[in-house]
């Protein structure tokens, strides 16, 4: 939730006017959210800090108020998703203190801003806005007008916060700095030569730098144009960084659009290659046999996770069932409240995040830790919050994911998800050696399946699209594996097509749901390569045809089902446990089509945002 990218640099050292260097990361920000933006500056001949902000896309904004013109050579900037305070024009980010020296970014929530404000406006300080994040200037004002330092004065205010935060400070006392503070939200150091950068991203600064570090839970500290001082807010002790700064491989053509009208649209067609690079990742990587060692010793083994994280791990959970007969408790993250009760000692959990920051998988890692519970984390960013506190780390490798909604990481996450299940069956027994090599074949041929697959539908999918575009609702419909796959898609068709869209067992619509379908309705079924499942279907396709819905069909060429179906979506033939990495891209065409014919900006879906921080 909301992006921060701030710029310190001498004069004359950058590629490009700071300014612009700020507003092109803000850009590139603008999928954690887009509902106001804004910048501040501050030079060595400032007295006040100069802020430019207001409600609307960062676009517009430029239009009205020049944000790749301000002056200055030390800039933060803000794209916000709005958690206190309605999206208009004063409650934007940045927020300054009563005499417009200070000036605060910030990422999270401010648990206990209101006895602050109650406290610091009985002082005589005047707030402005209905956010939580005012608070900090005043605080840091406040302090600094006892302490006469900046930096002790921001130290002392982050102490008091409670919540979680990603805070960016410049000052007129000290304008050649960006004070920072992270916890629980993202905040990484891109280092450059004669200029720094701080944000929540890689891609804000990576056009501009290739060298990051990315910050930890109470951290603080501060970067200048040549410099950055890290410094642990517990021990009150620096931080010795150097061994933390990476190389980031991604190239920036990676984190931009390449001529295609959407990012969502690049993304899945990326698809072969993130699960290439994945592959070569688990293949090459010692952990998936550690993570195998550690199942094997565990009592009862949990997985967790948000959204379509949420979605692969269930499908994970329906794999170790069948393949390895193991019992896997799936849960979405935030309710991990239900589940505490029950965890000790020598159980496991493995928590599935893309940018491995989402807060609630987060909180639930740490609730099963204080439990006695070993951690597995798996997420598409190395060094992120989630696999710095898990036992072991596993990653995907999909690239960086600039739509807000999941593509590439769900088929990545269950790829690797797969691969795991599949080593575990086989150390249990429950799979003989060339039964495991016969599917872990077929997965390393999933590039060329999904890459197979556009030629296929394209066209349909197109047509489809259209057709759906005008209906207000749809069934998403399968059975076992493929379960996860219809809800996946029918969350897609739901977050940025904004049709209502439910997915449940197939053999559930005669206990309730069928009650809605009548003639048109969308009926989207599913179909695994399976034999069992697919006469099971069968039914369930007549039950729809019955009440003439609509019937659309995910499912290999040559299927029983191909000429009871009214569309078909063909798929090529695979193993049944591959279903995800067959049968999403298609469901992802549907939802991405029907969004453009309905007019929808697919990339920024309505209320929400990447990277979920907020609980």
């Amino acid at each position: 939730m909301c992006g921060i990218i701030g710029l310190t640099c001498i004069p004359g050292s950058t590629p490009d006017r700071p300014s612009l260097m700020v507003y092109r990361g803000l850009l590139r920000l603008e999928y954690r959210g887009y509902d106001s933006a804004g910048v501040a500056s501050v030079s060595a001949e400032s007295s006040r800090v100069v802020v430019l902000k207001g409600r609307g896309r960062i676009a517009e904004l430029e239009g009205k108020y020049g944000f790749s013109k301000v002056d200055g050579f030390t800039i933060v900037a803000h794209t916000r998703w709005a958690t206190h305070g309605a999206p208009i024009d004063v409650n934007a980010h940045p927020h300054t203190d009563c005499g417009t020296k200070i000036a605060v970014v910030h990422n999270g929530i401010i648990q206990n801003y209101r006895e602050l404000r109650r406290e610091l406006t009985s002082r005589g300080h005047i707030f402005v806005s209905e956010t939580d994040t005012e608070v900090v200037p005043h605080l840091v004002e406040e302090l600094y007008g006892k302490r006469r330092d900046i930096y002790s004065a921001f130290k002392k205010a982050v102490e008091v916060l409670e919540g979680s935060y990603a805070i960016a400070l410049i000052s007129v006392v000290e304008p050649d700095k960006i004070f920072f503070a992270r916890k629980d939200s993202p905040l990484i150091i891109g280092l450059g030569n004669g200029f720094n950068f701080v944000a929540s991203d890689i891609p804000a600064f990576l056009e501009y730098s290739r060298r990051a570090v990315v910050l930890r839970d109470y951290e603080v500290g501060y970067i200048t144009p040549v410099s950055a001082f890290i410094e642990d807010l517990r021990e009150s002790r620096p931080v010795d960084y150097t061994h933390r700064v990476r190389f980031i491989e991604w190239s920036i053509e990676d984190a931009s659009k390449g001529g295609y009208a959407h990012f969502m649209i690049k993304e899945i067609l990326e698809q072969p290659r993130a699960l290439k690079n994945t592959l070569q990742g688990i293949e090459g990587d010692d952990g998936f046999r550690k993570a195998v060692d550690l199942l094997l010793n565990a009592n009862r083994i949990y997985v967790t996770a948000a959204g379509t994280s949420y979605h692969a791990a269930l499908y994970y959970s329906l794999l170790m069932q069948r393949l390895a007969g193991a019992q896997v408790v799936p849960f979405i993250a935030s309710e991990h409240y239900s589940y505490e009760g029950v965890v000790s000692e020598g159980d496991l959990l493995i928590a599935v995040s893309q940018s491995g920051e989402t807060i609630d998988s987060l909180v639930a890692l740490r609730a099963f830790r204080e439990r006695g519970a070993k951690v597995i984390a798996l997420s598409n960013v190395i060094d992120s919050a989630i696999p710095r506190e898990s036992h072991l780390a596993l990653y995907t490798r999909a690239g960086p994911e600039i739509g807000v909604a999941a593509t590439k990481t769900f088929t990545t996450q269950a790829l690797a998800l797969a691969w795991l299940a599949v080593s575990y069956a086989l150390a249990v027994g429950r799979l003989t050696v060339s039964e495991a090599e016969g599917i872990r074949g077929e997965l390393r041929s999933s590039p060329r399946l999904v890459s197979e697959i556009m030629p296929l539908i394209e066209d349909r999918a197109r047509r489809l699209s259209e057709w759906l575009s005008a209906r207000s609702s749809a069934y998403y419909l399968s059975r076992g594996v493929g379960l996860p796959v219809a809800m996946e898609g029918a969350l897609k068709l739901k977050e940025i097509a904004y049709v209502h869209a439910e997915a449940y067992p197939a053999g559930e619509s005669k206990h309730g749901p069928i009650a809605l379908v009548s003639s048109g309705f969308p009926a989207v079924f599913v179909v695994p390569v399976d034999n069992y499942l697919e006469k099971l279907l069968l039914g369930n396709v007549q039950e729809m045809k019955a009440r003439s819905a609509v019937t659309i069909g995910v499912a290999p060429l040559g299927t029983s089902l191909e000429d009871q179906l009214d569309y078909l979506l063909p798929v090529p033939r695979a193993h049944w446990a591959l279903t995800p990495l067959t049968h999403t891209l298609p469901l992802q065409l549907i939802a991405y089509y029907t969004a453009v014919a309905r007019g929808f900006d697919p990339d920024k879906p309505r209320n929400l945002a990447k990277t979920v921080t907020v609980e």
